[in-house]
């Protein structure tokens, strides 16, 4: 945790970016009626009842200090989608010297996926840009991607999408919305907060 809250504190540098990742899946439901439009007086009505059309997956990634994300939605979470998105990662900071990667410890989140993915010296140049850094299990909270898949959710995803094409628009959409508006995350928690509020989590020494 502590590893992480200082790698927050680092100032900003182009060249050694601090970039945090994540991911999370979306249903995709539709309709089994047509909703009954608003009208004055009354909200739009949906019936409760819907069709499931499978899963797509949500791959987000947010520099905090210059309040930039990027998001690609494939149909899959396997090895090779996380790799392909690490080197999408890697063209937009293609002038960074180093990427500092913020991220849980999935099991699809490891090197290994970049060499079953690519052919090993690519692989390698890609291992090489980066810097893992990750959160501590139980600890995803700590990973401001995650505040933005939450934004995202609520402003964009949290409704009945039946398709991955119209969840690609929508999403493209947000993000070009709020990186022009330089959205950032308001973050406070540092390793002194946590050390009292976390108190429990520290070993009691005795001398």
């Amino acid at each position: 945790m502590e590893k992480v809250l200082d790698v927050y504190k680092r100032p900003y540098d182009f060249l050694h970016p601090v970039v945090c990742m994540d991911e999370s899946p979306k249903q995709l439901i539709g309709e089994t009626k047509l909703p009954i439009p608003a009208k004055e007086g009354q909200p739009e009505k949906y019936n409760f009842e819907y069709v499931r059309h499978g899963v797509c997956n949500i791959f987000i990634a947010c520099e905090p200090l210059t309040g930039k994300r990027m998001v690609t939605i494939t149909e899959r979470k396997t090895k090779r989608d996380w790799a392909v998105f690490l080197e999408e990662i890697s063209e937009r900071y293609k002038e960074a010297e180093k990427i500092t990667l913020v991220m849980d410890n999935l099991n699809t989140h490891q090197p290994g996926s970049l060499y079953e993915s690519f052919p090993p010296a690519k692989a390698k140049i890609l291992w090489d840009r980066f810097e893992f850094v990750y959160t501590p299990k139980h600890g995803s909270w700590l990973n401001m991607a995650e505040i933005e898949l939450n934004v995202l959710t609520g402003q964009c995803l949290n409704r009945r999408i039946d398709n991955i094409e119209e969840v690609k628009k929508e999403v493209s959409a947000w993000q070009e919305y709020r990186n022009n508006k330089n959205a950032k995350v308001n973050w406070h928690f540092t390793t002194d907060s946590a050390r009292i509020k976390l108190l429990r989590l520290y070993p009691t020494l005795e001398c």
